[in-house]
C-alpha cells in the first residue's frame, strides 16, 4: 500500500497484440510452466483472490459462451485483472479457433488498468503448461504412449509443452471426431515436434500411458475405467462418467471451482453427497502434502483459473516493456488529475 502522504499517478496504458504475445512466449515454454507452478503456490497460500467466472450465454447460441474471469495474484506478481475469453464451437466449421480472448492487467496501487493483452495465446500456454506441470508431477513413470482426445489449438499446445518438461512424444495417438483435425495434430507432432503420432480411434488413445482430454464435450461420454498407474488430464472437464472418477485418485486445481457447473467432478460429488473422492489439489502433490494410491489411476481435473492468466500475461507485459513491444496510447485516460 503507499505511504499516506504519497503521490500517486495514473500508470501507463498499453497494447500487446496477438502476435507480440506468441513471439514472447514463443521459445519460452519452461518460463511459463514455472510461472503457472509458483502461481499454484501462491494461490494455495492464500494470496489471491479468484471469484468465480461469470459466463454470458445467448438464447439462440447455447452452445456459445463469453466467460469473464477477474482475479487477483500476489506474490511476486501483485497484479489484478480479468480475462475474457469467448468459446464459439460453430466457429471451427469456418476454420477460425474457437476461442478468442483479451486479458486486461491492473495496477495493483492504483487500480488503473495498465495494458490490454490479446491473449488467446496465453490462455493456451497456461492451460498447456498447468497440464503438462500435473503430467511431470503426478506419473509416476515416464508415459511411453500419449492419447490426444481432441485435436485443436488446446491440445497441439500440451503436447508442445509435455516436449517441455521431459515428457517424450514418440508414441502419440490422436482421436476427434473430426479425421482432418486428427490427422493434422499428428502431423503437427511428427513434423514439428520431432515426435511420431497417427490418427486412431478412441479406445486405443484411452488405452495411453497418459491420456490428454480437450475436447469440447457438454456431457460424459467415457464410461470405461482406467488402469492403474495412467494418468488422466481431464483439460475439458465434461468428457468422463462420475464413475470412473470415483475408483481413481483425483486431483484438482481448486476445489470450490471444479465441483460446480456440472464438470464431472461436480457430477460425482451430486451422486454421492460428499467430496471425499477429492484426493487433494495440485498444490498439494507438490508440496508434498498428498498421499496418492498407486492402485489407482489418477486423474487431473483443472478448472482453470484466473491467477494463472495473470501470472503468464503479468511475464508476458514485462518481457514486452523490456523488448520494447508495449504500443502505448498516451491519452488513454481523459483525466489523469482529479483537479
Amino acid at each position: 500500500m503507499p505511504e499516506q502522504n504519497e503521490r500517486l499517478t495514473a500508470p501507463e496504458f498499453a497494447v500487446i497484440s496477438g502476435r507480440d504475445v506468441a513471439d514472447l512466449l514463443d521459445g519460452r515454454e519452461k518460463d511459463v510452466v514455472e510461472q503457472v507452478r509458483a502461481a499454484y503456490l501462491v494461490h494455495a497460500a492464500g494470496d489471491s483472490v479468484n471469484p468465480d467466472s461469470y459466463f454470458l450465454r445467448f438464447p439462440d447460441k447455447p452452445e456459445a459462451r463469453i466467460i469473464a474471469l477477474p482475479a487477483y495474484l500476489g506474490g511476486e506478481v501483485g497484479v489484478a485483472g480479468l480475462k475474457w475469453i469467448a468459446s464459439f464451437p460453430g466457429n471451427i466449421t469456418s476454420q477460425l479457433p474457437r476461442a478468442s480472448a483479451v486479458l486486461v492487467l491492473n495496477d495493483y496501487r492504483t487500480g488503473y488498468p495498465i495494458a490490454v493483452l490479446e491473449s488467446a495465446a496465453i490462455s493456451a500456454a497456461r492451460t498447456a503448461a498447468s497440464a503438462a506441470l500435473a503430467a511431470r508431477t503426478l506419473a509416476t513413470t515416464t508415459p511411453a504412449t500419449v492419447g490426444v482426445v481432441g485435436a485443436g489449438i488446446i491440445a497441439r499446445t500440451i503436447c508442445h509443452y509435455l516436449a517441455t518438461v521431459g515428457i517424450g512424444l514418440g508414441d502419440v495417438r490422436c482421436h476427434d471426431l473430426d479425421d482432418v483435425s486428427a490427422s493434422a495434430l499428428a502431423a503437427h507432432v511428427t513434423d514439428r515436434l520431432d515426435g511420431g503420432a497417427r490418427v486412431t480411434d478412441l479406445p486405443e488413445a484411452l488405452g495411453s500411458d497418459l491420456v490428454v482430454l480437450a475436447t469440447t464435450a457438454a456431457r460424459p461420454y467415457i464410461d470405461t475405467p482406467f488402469r492403474p498407474g495412467q494418468v488422466v488430464l481431464n483439460v475439458s472437464l465434461r468428457d468422463l462418467a462420475p464413475e470412473v472418477l470415483e475408483d481413481s485418485n483425483n486431483v484438482l486445481d481448486d476445489v470450490e471451482h471444479c465441483l460446480k457447473a456440472d464438470t464431472s467432478p461436480h457430477l460425482l460429488e451430486q451422486q454421492l453427497g460428499h467430496r471425499n473422492f477429492v484426493s487433494g489439489v495440485l498444490a498439494d502433490v507438490l508440496r508434498g502434502e498428498a498421499i496418492l494410491d498407486t492402485d489407482r489411476p489418477t486423474i487431473f481435473s483443472p478448472f482453470g483459473l484466473g491467477v494463472l492468466d495473470l501470472a503468464v500475461g503479468h511475464m508476458v507485459h514485462r518481457l514486452a516493456l523490456r523488448e520494447g513491444r508495449l504500443h502505448r496510447i498516451p491519452d488513454f485516460f481523459g483525466e489523469a488529475r482529479r483537479w
